[in-house]
């Protein structure tokens, strides 16, 4: 079941992705440019990347449009920054304003229709 829980700005910025999930103590949501909703959550694994061993980057999860409230799917980015450990890199990527990540999320859409095109020739 769910409750309101009211924002506390105190726990950070609410414009960046990390301080929005901080704030109001849940992932932030967006509506994708293919009309699904998404919500979003930073991650971090393992990276042989030169700038730095652990990477993070954003898990997008598709919500179901109609219907009983289910996954559909999800998107994931590249490592978009990195860290010397996993709470580094994710501490890095949550500074990163809520714009910028529905831009990233706007591109990954893009980039799975893009693909779905070019399977269908």
């Amino acid at each position: 079941m769910s409750r309101f829980l009211p924002a506390d700005h105190s726990k950070g910025d609410e414009r960046t992705i990390g301080g929005y999930a901080a704030v109001h103590a849940r992932p932030a949501a967006f509506e994708g440019r293919d009309g699904y909703s998404y919500s979003v959550e930073i991650l971090a694994d393992e990276s042989d990347d030169a700038a730095g061993p652990f990477g993070a980057f954003f898990l997008f999860v598709q919500w179901k449009r109609f219907g009983e409230q289910a996954v559909e799917g999800h998107l994931e980015s590249p490592f978009l920054a990195h860290g010397s450990d996993a709470a580094a890199a994710m501490a890095a990527l949550g500074t990163m304003t809520v714009e910028e990540v529905q831009r990233h999320l706007d591109t990954l859409i893009a980039e799975r229709e893009q693909a779905v095109r070019e399977q269908a020739e």
